[in-house]
């Protein structure tokens, strides 16, 4: 992804509900992956996820609906995002 492109976008996330061992990191790394977005998602401590993803703004808006439902044992109660400009510090997508 030409992260100058102007259709690119950076969207950090944090969902929050039942999102902690329940497969939610592992499903969206391999989501991410089939959409060629790169960054990360890892476990907060407040037992939230937080995730940040770089890409064109439409994959990365089917991305964040995704994140809406999560996989199929987790319960997303809510999600917050901030979009902004892409860094193009990452390369792939991984857990932290």
């Amino acid at each position: 992804m030409d992260q100058d492109s102007p259709r690119a976008v950076r969207c950090t996330a944090v969902v929050r509900g039942a999102v902690q061992g329940v497969g939610f990191r592992f499903s969206a790394i391999r989501q991410a992956e089939r959409l060629g977005l790169v960054g990360w998602v890892a476990n907060a401590p407040d037992a939230s996820v937080r995730v940040v993803a770089e890409g064109s703004r439409s994959i990365v808006e089917a991305f964040v609906a995704w994140l809406r439902s999560g996989p199929p044992a987790a319960r997303v109660d809510s999600i917050e995002t901030v979009w902004t400009i892409p860094t193009g510090e990452y390369h792939r997508f991984e857990i932290r």
